[in-house]
């Protein structure tokens, strides 16, 4: 068992510095969050690489910037730039609740204290910098410079914000999982400090309006934007503008995307191409402590300790959720680590000093993804598609969970490992597709089996988000249908291995399209399932989704048709409570909601005939018109 001195950390302070030799860093990261040295946490993965690449790098986590501002002094000028990493999560998101309440715990913070960072950290730390250190440069990244890279819609501030280059100050913005443009940005700067380089792909800058661009070699045309102004005064051309953005996300090899914004021209370069497998695995294979700084001093990390006995086996989803943002992210092309790198990685987990044997996630962000790919790449690299099994799987698809059962039993046969979790969601579509190759569904009629069986902690939790099909198609979700035959499977399961586990399904109130009228019916629906439901929802807009574009705009980004959206705070509440029709405290404010919208029948569903006090007006309700807020 390994024993872990100060310097095998990335230093933090000045004596942290000192103690390593060094008198000048090359980059300085300021990071939102604490600093845990684990490849979950965006700034010790770009810290190690940078390291990686022969610099002098520390990280500054979660510094001071309501003091005389000695956080971001502390350490002084790096060489080349300072980089800011707002965290795991958008800072709003992780700040406010969807009912704009301040969250009573901060996950990413030690002792989950929630007043350790501002609203939207990577502004206010650049603005800071820029301010102490006007002459060297600030390079955005993490997941809060991803989704508000162009003109977006904050829900928080309820308000049509510019993209976020402009509003910080920056000089740069490197979007989406930053391995390959960090590299070749570090690689530019040490052969020239003095020029921050515009024509890295995954990168955004800023130019004056009008411009020449000369264009991308192998790329298509370029795509112009509805300018931020036209988007404050026309909701439709924002809608439209965000159907580019997201089919551009989700190519293989994208445009070039151009959006004025006052006298200035923002500048997304296209991604790069996916990743190999041998470049994730060396993200993932960097020495990582996989452990908080030792400055922290035991203090409890919620998001720590959800992770810390877990493994990340992929990047990137398929899935395409309308409310979801990895796609922007991370984008829709899977990149699997190998099964060597995943077993060296459990390997380092068994020796940890307080293991007790129990995996916690072998996931990803679909834990059932894991090796999935096109069996022809090239008609993959022509599809735009923001999802490859929306509103059907892709033919092309291949849906095998073969590679996944060699990873479970590969992991769970290693000495120190008495059983391997999915805690991850999982995609029950994928599982039961149904292809022509009869060893395909084979395989997966395996791998379902021997998910409930062995891999379940006596929860296993999903996601079909809603019962109605409208509602689920502008989600993105699977037909309702196949919640019900996965969950005959899982019962079936669990009756023949005398297994008492249970099924969670989470379910989202208030999304784009839906009314109450369809809460009440998924009320019905899953109290006749037997379902007292716990994981739930309001639908919180976050910046670079179609949904948050379609409740924002009034419009659908797709078809820019219009679309109802619960808005108001009565409207959304009224949505969330049928979630709880079980509650008796619930039970009136239903039944009177009920009663509005003329659905007494689902009265008498819920709560029996001799609770439906109303029967003497259904004639009048009747006569109303079922789908009005459509």
């Amino acid at each position: 068992m390994k024993k872990y001195e100060l310097t095998d950390w990335l230093p933090t302070t000045k004596k942290e510095v000192e103690l390593r030799g060094w008198d000048q860093l090359d980059v300085i990261l300021f990071s939102g969050d604490a600093y845990v040295d684990h490849p979950s946490f965006g700034a010790a993965v770009i810290g190690r690489l940078l390291e990686s690449e022969g610099l002098k790098v520390a990280i500054v986590p979660q510094p001071n910037w309501r003091d005389d501002l000695r956080d971001f002094k502390k350490l002084g000028r790096p060489r080349l730039f300072f980089g800011i990493s707002p965290g795991c999560m958008d800072g709003m998101v992780n700040k406010y609740t969807a009912n704009k309440r301040l969250r009573s715990e901060d996950a990413y913070t030690p002792d989950g204290r929630f007043d350790m960072r501002p609203e939207c950290p990577t502004m206010e730390y650049t603005k800071i910098l820029k301010r102490l250190f006007p002459d060297i440069p600030v390079v955005l990244g993490g997941i809060e410079a991803s989704l508000r890279r162009l003109t977006h819609y904050d829900y928080w501030q309820n308000r049509v914000m510019k993209p976020i280059l402009l509003d910080s100050g920056a000089d740069l913005l490197i979007y989406g999982m930053g391995e390959k443009p960090i590299t070749e940005l570090v690689n530019r700067l040490k052969k020239n400090p003095n020029e921050m380089p515009h024509d890295i792909l995954q990168t955004v800058y800023i130019v004056n309006k009008g411009t020449q661009l000369e264009p991308i070699p192998d790329h298509p045309a370029d795509i112009i934007l509805y300018s931020h102004e036209e988007c404050l005064h026309d909701k439709k051309k924002e809608a439209e503008n965000f159907r580019y953005i997201e089919e551009e996300s989700n190519r293989y090899t994208a445009s070039r995307i151009l959006e004025d914004v006052d006298n200035k021209t923002v500048v997304v370069n296209p991604p790069y191409p996916p990743m190999s497998q041998e470049e994730l695995d060396m993200s993932f294979d960097l020495p990582y402590t996989r452990m908080p700084h030792p400055k922290y001093k035991g203090k409890r990390i919620p998001a720590y300790d959800m992770i810390k006995f877990s493994v990340n086996m992929h990047r990137g989803c398929f899935g395409g959720c309308a409310f979801c943002t990895i796609s922007a992210h991370q984008g829709k092309f899977i990149v699997s680590r190998s099964k060597e790198s995943i077993l060296r990685e459990v390997k380092h987990i068994i020796e940890m000093p307080d293991f007790k044997g129990y995996i916690s996630d072998l996931g990803g962000p679909s834990a059932n993804m894991y090796g999935m790919h096109g069996k022809n790449l090239n008609a993959c690299q022509k599809c735009k598609r923001p999802s490859c099994i929306n509103p059907e799987v892709c033919p092309n698809l291949n849906t095998s969970h073969q590679q996944l059962l060699d990873i479970y039993h590969a992991v769970d046969a290693l000495p120190g490992i008495k059983k391997s979790f999915i805690g991850s969601g999982i995609r029950y579509d994928l599982i039961q597709h149904q292809t022509k190759d009869l060893d395909i569904n084979k395989i997966n009629a395996q791998y379902a089996k021997e998910l409930i069986v062995n891999h379940v902690s006596g929860r296993l939790k999903v996601a079909p988000e809603h019962t109605s099909e409208r509602v689920l198609q502008v989600m993105r979700k699977p037909s309702f249908n196949q919640f019900y035959q996965f969950k005959q499977t899982f019962d079936r399961v669990n009756k023949e291995y005398h297994l008492k586990q249970q099924l969670i399904p989470y379910f989202i109130s208030s999304h784009p399209g839906c009314t109450e009228e369809d809460m009440a019916e998924l009320a019905v629906i899953t109290k006749d399932l037997d379902f007292h439901l716990e994981q739930v929802q309001d639908f919180t807009p976050t910046p670079m989704t179609v949904a948050t574009e379609a409740w924002y705009t009034g419009y659908h980004p797709y078809t820019l048709e219009k679309i109802y959206s619960a808005r108001t705070q009565r409207e959304k509440l009224a949505q969330r409570m049928f979630f709880f029709w079980y509650k008796p405290e619930e039970r009136k404010a239903i039944i009177n909601e009920l009663q509005k919208i003329g659905r007494p029948d689902l009265i008498e569903k819920l709560y029996g005939a001799k609770n439906n006090s109303f029967k003497e007006n259904k004639h009048i309700n009747g006569h109303q018109k079922r789908h009005r807020r459509r």
